[in-house]
């Protein structure tokens, strides 16, 4: 059986569930390049956040000279909010960006299958996480992918695109011609642990926690090393606060249960600092304390 899937212009309304950094950055994106978007998330004070840091991000786009100013209230204008799921049976495409946990994820996959017409794509921007396994969650495999935005979004240009075994040529096609428009870079990965980006990136983190945990150097000279001599744009470590110590705990153990490798052992370091609550930025304190 062929599928077909309706062309990428299409897909003119985009759900984003999660209004989480990534959530509102991938709604942003969106918004920024002309669609329609709901970003849904469970509480309301998360959305209002999230409409703040977007308020925010199109205007220092505006004060450089990057978007002209009558498209910031014009992005905001398109960018609509609501708690509740039921508003992405209007969506043609559907992008979760919630927490990385795999149960979590299926259940509300399977809640939007029951929801949504047929026709609609699912994409999920987990960073680890199989697609495989999540699509055949669903009533419509074929129709299901991994679209993986780095962080920050509105700057960074790669998509990571990943196809679950049942992904089909149409669906790919459609989301990668929808990631051009966005004005991002789509590189096609297979549905493996870690996919590309995290399983090179993060083995690479670990082993700077592993040399921090030996006593070889301290944080602010293991980061300098990487800035100074391998023209890193940020530390290992700073960037691992930033994508937060739990996340990178969580992609480590995927990567780990995934290939039975023991190079992908998470540093005990991580797994204590985690345990702590010393997960990066957003609670103020990882390798290095923020305000």
């Amino acid at each position: 059986m062929t599928t077909t899937v309706a062309p990428e212009h299409t897909l003119t309304t985009i759900g984003v569930l999660g209004a989480g950094t990534m959530g509102h950055g991938i709604a942003q994106v969106f918004a920024q390049n002309g669609l329609t978007v709901v970003l849904v998330d469970n509480q309301q004070a998360q959305l209002n956040t999230a409409l703040k840091a977007v308020d925010r991000s199109l205007a220092k786009f505006v004060d450089k000279g990057k978007l002209a100013a009558d498209q910031h209230p014009a992005t905001m204008a398109r960018l609509h909010t609501d708690t509740d799921i039921s508003v992405f049976a209007g969506c043609g495409l559907v992008v979760e960006a919630i927490t990385e946990n795999e149960a979590v994820k299926i259940d509300l996959f399977r809640k939007l299958d029951s929801l949504c017409p047929a026709e609609t794509l699912f994409a999920s921007n987990t960073s680890a996480i199989s697609l495989t396994r999540m699509a055949a969650a669903t009533s419509r495999p074929d129709r299901f992918m991994g679209m993986h935005f780095m962080n920050p979004v509105p700057l960074m240009n790669l998509v990571e695109l990943i196809r679950a075994l049942q992904t089909s040529d149409a669906t790919f096609n459609a989301i990668k011609s929808l990631s051009e428009r966005l004005g991002k870079t789509p590189i096609e990965v297979r549905d493996a642990p870690g996919f590309v980006s995290n399983r090179i990136l993060m083995p690479m983190i670990n082993e700077a926690i592993f040399t921090l945990y030996e006593g070889v150097a301290d944080a602010d000279a293991i980061d300098s090393v990487m800035t100074l001599g391998m023209n890193h744009p940020m530390g290992p470590l700073k960037l691992a606060d930033m994508i937060g110590l739990d996340t990178c705990l969580f992609i480590m153990q995927v990567l780990y249960d995934g290939f039975k490798d023991p190079k992908y052992r998470p540093c005990p370091l991580l797994t204590r600092m985690v345990d702590a609550g010393y997960t990066g930025r957003k609670r103020g304190r990882g390798f290095y304390h923020y305000d």
